[in-house]
């Protein structure tokens, strides 16, 4: 290695999630955030030579990657979720809607998040930091300029001038675009909502989790909020309420008795997830990518599933599980 590809590698290389946490909250999408990294790491790499260190590299970055994104979303349209759709609560026992020309919001598995890095405390804050999903979606609906004002200026902490030189605009246009993007956003601009005690959500995902693999309906309904909503993008409906989510799951999940699923814990976009399997014979395959959100109550309030094995990879999960393989037995050792 020479000692140019040292130097950039020392000071960009470690600023690698928090860039891809950036790109996500961009795009919503963790396939098209990770292009745009290595988008950005090779425009950096050939403009180091060049660089004047008038900024930090953090900054320089941050300005390549963001002008990444803008140029990316010019020409795609934005990402939503079922609840985006403008259509009403869906009625669990109706047939799914496939739909497949919609552009939906993805998960961001931790662990491909950091891909084997062992970051402090504060990296770890500061990358996970705003990349819930409600968060994420509730972004998607602003456009492009809104998108990248509002994080500079309310996630990264830059200056009215930092951000319009960063943009290439005025300082009167930021302040302009970052009033409209929280009028927009509206509630979900914090991001997160209350923080939830870790046992708590332990504790709750646990019993979610031990509701559906005994197969036990008023179970089920018990480890939900009154009010939790529940989508599974590529399905274009949503659904919301404890009782209409397991009637849904009642309905339409081929599981139809107990030992039929298995979970294994992971996280997801700063929240508590599970890759969810569905018996096959002797085996368990990957069936759904669940990203859950717990409330103060220890109650489910928030199911977003996917579908697609790459989640399960990502998160570092397994795409089958042996029936015997007793990782699987996980409720209890989230209740310790």
């Amino acid at each position: 290695m020479s000692t140019d590809e040292a130097a950039f590698e020392s000071a960009a290389g470690p600023l690698r999630a928090q860039l891809l946490a950036h790109c996500y909250r961009m795009m919503g999408s963790t396939t098209e955030a990770e292009d745009l990294v290595q988008e950005t790491y090779l425009r950096a790499w050939r403009g180091f030579g060049a660089f004047d260190h008038r900024a930090s590299v953090k900054t320089w970055m941050y300005r390549i990657a963001t002008n990444a994104c803008l140029n990316a979303l010019a020409s795609s349209s934005r990402r939503v979720l079922p609840t985006d759709l403008g259509t009403p609560a869906g009625d669990p026992i109706a047939p799914l809607n496939l739909r497949s020309d919609v552009n939906w919001v993805e998960p961001l598995p931790e662990s491909y998040l950091w891909q084997g890095a062992n970051p402090t405390p504060e990296e770890r804050f500061l990358a996970q930091e705003n990349i819930t999903i409600a968060w994420t979606t509730a972004l998607q609906q602003l456009t492009a300029n809104q998108r990248a004002v509002l994080l500079l200026r309310e996630v990264l902490g830059y200056s009215a001038a930092e951000t319009a030189e960063t943009l290439q605009t005025t300082v009167a246009a930021v302040n302009s675009a970052l009033h409209r993007a929280r009028a927009m956003v509206g509630e979900a601009a914090d991001g997160t909502g209350e923080a939830v005690d870790p046992q708590v959500e332990k504790v709750a995902v646990a019993r979610f989790v031990a509701a559906f693999q005994d197969h036990d309906f008023d179970a089920v309904v018990a480890s939900l909020a009154d009010e939790v909503t529940w989508q599974m993008p590529p399905f274009d409906r949503w659904y919301v309420g404890a009782e209409a989510s397991a009637r849904l799951s009642w309905t339409h999940c081929p599981s139809h008795g107990p030992d039929q699923l298995r979970y294994l814990p992971t996280r997801a976009n700063g929240q508590p997830a599970v890759g969810m399997y569905l018996r096959k014979g002797s085996q368990f395959e990957a069936f759904q990518f669940q990203v859950l959100r717990v409330d103060r109550d220890g109650l489910v309030d928030q199911v977003t599933g996917w579908f697609e094995p790459q989640w399960f990879r990502l998160a570092g999960l397994p795409i089958v599980l042996d029936g015997s393989d007793r990782r699987t037995s996980v409720v209890g050792s989230w209740q310790t």
